[in-house]
């Protein structure tokens, strides 16, 4: 064996004076990733809208502008959590939803309120909370069947 190719046999070996690697981070020990964080703000601020949209639109057709609202609310949450893979996906317009929802339903210092005590708006407001959480908690996404629904291939 030449000294060359003894140069390059080492030069193959692993070094063994390198710190031993862990495995990377994940969760909230994770470094902050800024396009993620940017998306779970407009995300918050989509959830607004659609709050404040969702305040009018069933204020003005009672029954089934509150079951427009709720279900535009419900496909928010419901595609904040498919697009991010995340439960903070949903949760994220969800408060953006509450805080807006809130600021509308408080009172104002004259004593009146931006909306009148309506059962609709309470409707909205217990139902979107619902949603909120079952699309939070579901235990994992469903996938689009493909393949041939054989294991293994």
């Amino acid at each position: 064996m030449s000294s060359r190719q003894g140069q390059r046999a080492s030069s193959r070996a692993p070094r063994t004076n390198a710190p031993p690697r862990g495995p990377a981070s994940t969760g909230l020990a994770a470094p902050p990733n800024p396009r993620r964080i940017a998306l779970y703000i407009g995300l918050a601020v989509l959830g607004a809208v659609v709050g404040i949209a969702g305040t009018l639109v069933q204020g003005a057709l009672f029954p089934g502008g509150l079951l427009l609202a709720l279900a535009a609310s419900a496909g928010l949450f419901l595609g904040g959590r498919v697009l991010t893979g995340t439960q903070l996906g949903a949760l994220a317009p969800a408060v953006g939803w509450f805080i807006a929802l809130v600021g509308l339903l408080g009172g104002r210092p004259e004593g009146d309120y931006v909306f009148g005590d309506e059962i609709g708006l309470t409707l909205f407001m217990l139902g979107g909370m619902a949603v909120a959480v079952m699309c939070a908690t579901l235990s994992r996404l469903s996938y689009p069947a493909t393949g041939t629904g054989r294991s293994g291939t």
